[in-house]
This record gives C-alpha cells, sequence and structure tokens, in this order.
C-alpha cells in the first residue's frame, strides 16, 4: 500500500477549493450581481452627465464674456466675444497662402491647426454673426477697455464703441464716457417704447377686437335672417355706429402712437465697429448695453441677473435665438395641465372598471394587452390622428354649429392647445391605466371583503377604501404621464404648437381662455432653435438654457405631484390590511 505525497495532495486541495468558490459565487448569482450593478451604475452615469451638461451650458449661457480684439496678419481686426475652439485640418487652397514657416509648423502637428470661432455681431455690417479665425493667423490679441456688447431688438448684438449721443434732439457727446447718465436716458427712451407698444397692441389692438367682434355679429344676422330683412338692417345699423367711434378712437390713438415715435426718433445713438463703419439707432431699441471689459464682479452679476429675467418674462426676438421664452412656459405649463384633467379621470375610470367591475375573460384579456399595445404606436401617429379626428372632425363640427359666422377661417377646425392635450392625453393614458390596474390590485382583497361584510356598497367600498390606498400608485402612474407628455413634441407640430404664437390662449377678452388657439412649447422651441434658426450657432446657447428650463417646470410639476403621493403613503401606511 502506498500512500500520496504531501505535496502532491496539496495543489489538488487548493485547486478544488478554488473551483469550490467559484461555484458558490455562481449559486448565489454573484457574477450576475455584479453585472446588474454595474449596469445601474453605467445608466446612472449617463444621465447624470447629461443632466450635468445641461446645467453646465445652460447656467453659464448668460454670463457675460470679455471682448477680445485679434490683430491679424494681414493687418485686418476682428473683435467680438471668444465662442468656441477646435482643430481642423487647412486644405490645400488656404495652405498655399501661407508662408513657409506656418506651413512648417503645421506639418510638424500632423497637418492640423487650431481655430477659434468669434461672436462678431454687427450682422447688418458683416452679413454674418460669427467669424472663424486660425490662430496661426493671428498676430495679437488684446481686450481694450470701453469695448461695450450692444443687445438689439433687431438685427443682434452689436460690438463696438460708442461714437455718439443724441437725446431730444440734442448732442450729447459726455454721455459715451458717462454710463449713469447714459443708463438714465436709456430707461426713459425705452418707456416711450413701451408705451408705444401699448398703444399699438393693447389699445388699438382692443378696438380692432371689438370690430372684428362687431362684424361677426353683423354676419351671424345675416346667416339667421337673410340679408336685407328688419334684422339685418337694425344690425347694420348699430354695426355702423359702432364703426364710426372705434374709427374716432383709432385715429385719437393712432396720432399719439406717431407722436411718440416722433419724439422717440430724437434720441439716437451711434455705434462703431473696430473698423470705423458706423451704425445710427434709436435709442429706445437698445434693450442691453454694457462694457464688456469693464465690468466687475457685481456688474456681471448685475447683468446676468437681467438676461435670466427677460429670459423668463419676455417675448423672443430674432428668430427665438434672443429674447425670452414666456409664451412657451406658459403653453407647456397650461397643455400639461390640461393633459392631467384629461388623462387622470379617464386613465382612472378605465382601469377601474377593468379592475373591479368587468368580468375577468379573454375580452378583458384583449382590452388590456391593446390597451398596453397602445404605448409602443410612434408619438407621430397619434399626432395624425389628433389632427384628422380632433381638429377636422370634431372641429370643424363645431364650428359649423357655433362659429357660422367665422367660416371658412376655423375657429376649433384647426390645430389648438385643447386638441393638442387631447392628443398627449390619449398618448400618455395606457400609462395611467397600467399603474392604476396595479396599484387597485395591490390593495389587500380582505379590505374589499370586510367593507362588504359591514354592509358597504361595491362603489362605497371603491370610494372609501380601494382608492384611497390605491392613491399613491395612480399618482406614479400620472407623474409619468405628466413627464412624457410635456417632453413629447412630434404630435403638436401637427395639432397646434408653431414658432411664434401672436396671442396667448388667455386674455381679456370673453371666454378669457382661448382653447381654440395656437400656442407655444418649449420643446418645439428647442427644435426650432436648434434646427430651423438661420444660425445655428447663435441657436445652440438657447437650446441649452430652454432644454434647462424644461427639465426644471417638469421637475416642479413632478415634485409637487411626488409631495402629494408621498402625504398619501404616510396617510394610509398604517391601513395594509
Amino acid at each position: 500500500m502506498t500512500s500520496t505525497p504531501i505535496d502532491a495532495v496539496a495543489p489538488r486541495t487548493a485547486a478544488h477549493a478554488a473551483r469550490t468558490r467559484t461555484t458558490d459565487m455562481r449559486a448565489v448569482g454573484e457574477p450576475n450581481l455584479w453585472a446588474f450593478g454595474g449596469a445601474l451604475a453605467f445608466g446612472c452615469a449617463m444621465i447624470v452627465g447629461f443632466l450635468l451638461l445641461v446645467f453646465w451650458n445652460g447656467v453659464a449661457t448668460f454670463w457675460p464674456k470679455p471682448l477680445v480684439v485679434v490683430t491679424q496678419a494681414d493687418g485686418a481686426r476682428v473683435a467680438g466675444e471668444p465662442f468656441r475652439s477646435e482643430t481642423f485640418r487647412p486644405g490645400p487652397e488656404l495652405l498655399a497662402t501661407l508662408d513657409p514657416a506656418v506651413r512648417g509648423a503645421i506639418a510638424a502637428a500632423g497637418g492640423t491647426a487650431t481655430r477659434t470661432l468669434y461672436r462678431t455681431g454687427n450682422y447688418d455690417i458683416y452679413n454674418e454673426d460669427f467669424r472663424w479665425v486660425s490662430d496661426f493667423a493671428v498676430t495679437g490679441t488684446a481686450t481694450p477697455p470701453g469695448l461695450v456688447f450692444v443687445e438689439r431688438l433687431e438685427w443682434g448684438p452689436f460690438v463696438g464703441r460708442i461714437a455718439g449721443v443724441a437725446v431730444d434732439g440734442q448732442a450729447r457727446p459726455e454721455l459715451a464716457a458717462d454710463r449713469a447718465a447714459l443708463a438714465v436716458a436709456h430707461d426713459t427712451a425705452r418707456a416711450r417704447w413701451r408705451q408705444i407698444r401699448h398703444i399699438e397692441r393693447d389699445l388699438i389692438g382692443d378696438i380692432n377686437h371689438r370690430l372684428e367682434r362687431g362684424r361677426l355679429a353683423l354676419r351671424r344676422v345675416a346667416l339667421k335672417n337673410g340679408k336685407g330683412t328688419p334684422e339685418h338692417t337694425a344690425a347694420q345699423a348699430r354695426f355702423a355706429e359702432l364703426e364710426q367711434a372705434l374709427q374716432a378712437d383709432y385715429a385719437r390713438l393712432a396720432a399719439e402712437a406717431q407722436a411718440l415715435k416722433a419724439e422717440d426718433a430724437l434720441s439716437r445713438i451711434t455705434l462703431a465697429e473696430v473698423g470705423g463703419a458706423e451704425k445710427t439707432i434709436n435709442l429706445s431699441s437698445v434693450v442691453r448695453l454694457y462694457p464688456a471689459n469693464d465690468l466687475d464682479l457685481a456688474g456681471k452679476l448685475a447683468v446676468y441677473a437681467s438676461r435670466w429675467w427677460e429670459f423668463v418674462s419676455d417675448e423672443p426676438r430674432e428668430a427665438n435665438t434672443e429674447g425670452g421664452v414666456l409664451p412657451a412656459i406658459f403653453g407647456t405649463f397650461v397643455m400639461t395641465l390640461l393633459l392631467v384633467i384629461v388623462v387622470a379621470p379617464f386613465g382612472v375610470v378605465t382601469a377601474l372598471y377593468l379592475r373591479e367591475y368587468a368580468r375577468q375573460g379573454r375580452l378583458v384579456s384583449i382590452v388590456r394587452i391593446s390597451v398596453n399595445n397602445l404605448a409602443g404606436v410612434p408619438s407621430i401617429v397619434y399626432g395624425v390622428f389628433g389632427l384628422g379626428f380632433f381638429a377636422y372632425v370634431l372641429g370643424g363640427s363645431i364650428d359649423g354649429l357655433f362659429f357660422p359666422e367665422r367660416l371658412p377661417n376655423p375657429t376649433f377646425g384647426t390645430g389648438g392647445i385643447l386638441w393638442a392635450s387631447l392628443t398627449l392625453a390619449l398618448l400618455t393614458v395606457p400609462v395611467v391605466i397600467v399603474a392604476t390596474e396595479e396599484a387597485l390590485s395591490a390593495v389587500p382583497r380582505s379590505m374589499r371583503e370586510g367593507s362588504l361584510a359591514c354592509g358597504a356598497s361595491k362603489w362605497q367600498t371603491i370610494r372609501h377604501i380601494v382608492l384611497p390606498r390605491a392613491m399613491p400608485g395612480i399618482m406614479t402612474g400620472i407623474i409619468l404621464a405628466m413627464a412624457r407628455g410635456a417632453g413629447e413634441v412630434a404630435p403638436l407640430m401637427l395639432v397646434g404648437v408653431v414658432k411664434l404664437a401672436p396671442e396667448l390662449p388667455l386674455d381679456g377678452y370673453f371666454p378669457f381662455f382661448h382653447l381654440e388657439r395656437s400656442f407655444m412649447h418649449l420643446g418645439f422651441h428647442i427644435f426650432d432653435v436648434g434646427f430651423q434658426s438661420r444660425n445655428s450657432e447663435a441657436g445652440k446657447p438657447m437650446v441649452f438654457v430652454t432644454t434647462l428650463l424644461l427639465i426644471g417646470l417638469i421637475f416642479l410639476m413632478n415634485i409637487s405631484a411626488i409631495v402629494i403621493r408621498n402625504r398619501l403613503k404616510r396617510k394610509f401606511a398604517g391601513s395594509q390590511f
């Protein structure tokens, strides 16, 4: 009988122990656990990275940057804000025009060079807002004092110096250096401009609204009673009297606006770019003016805050690349609110019927499968359906029944905020139905049986026992529906969203809230600025800041619903059985 040496047994024992540990790890699923944890970490990192990217670019958009004057080898000078830099490969035509030393440096760098994009503004002079400057063509850079960045109502920003100022027809050259006095004159001019706009948009707009309402009333009488009837003749007399009175008011207001415009034209500012070309504009058309290279921290914070306030409280300008997005904020909020008002009761009632009342069988199973499949239908299909059914069928019928005097111009027979909300309600209702069914099924059956045993009816049991305890889950479905609906864009392009809404859905005219009007939306605003703007570089910062605002708006609406859901959870935390 032979014995196995200890040295021979030890390796086999170690190998067996390693195999045993591997088998144990597989048995408890540790490799899968690492894979799942890694996938979760990767997904979280992507989400956090995206949010950080949007936050950083959005927050930095309105920070005032210094103005740099770049002198090139040919003597030309470029002034503007450094926007971004990139590496590029010069073509043969460009290389042929360069000095041998520069060509050698480019060749030593692998045939690449760097260049910087400057926001030069002055579109009415240069016919461009941005200009690329290659680093090898630069002989010097400087940030001289006295350069101003001027934001205008038209033609975008102006970069240069103040060459002269005239106030009320009198030349005031000292205002070019006296910033405080210039600010006072500018505030006076802007107040006059706001007064002109109030007269033209509000007061004259009210006259036009009353004239249109009188014309429609006259046409309504003609359609109902026929032309030439006594009723139509009396209506014509009333409209003629109204028109005469309103025309007198219109003439008075137009003369007042014209006088203010003539007075406004006497306050002018002359700006000169670095090459010497000058541009004279009304002082009231300057939205904001600041010496970019002379600002201290307090001055930069003041400009930064004023830009943010303008962004959230004013209308867009310059093809939506400047100004504010208040109409888009209002449209997004109202559309989402209408969406929730429609989808919540419809989705909850459907889920209640399927779970509590319908006899479970093949037909109910088919309905559930159909509801789940609706979540996979492309959103643009919902837009086509909303345009065809809501706008053309329902809206056209409403126009024919209630607004015949407006035809052939549609009232409800075209895209509007009501049809957009209903379309998105159809898009998101499967989410609410599924979430509500799951929440209802989570309520213990013993609670239903106990309520019924105490003499309560089925509806009383659902109302007082089932629904309150399922409400947290229902709120979760509403939150998901609200988040998805607020971010959808494709259906809205067919059923009511526009690039610029001249009138908000809410105004001072009866019925005050006009569901038939088109509206602006932050999601479509992002698409429009990013992909349909004449200048993508000018629109890129607005894309980030509008995206940040949209995320913030959705967050605020969702956090409000989450707070309500958590309160409901705490209320019924101890009532499980």
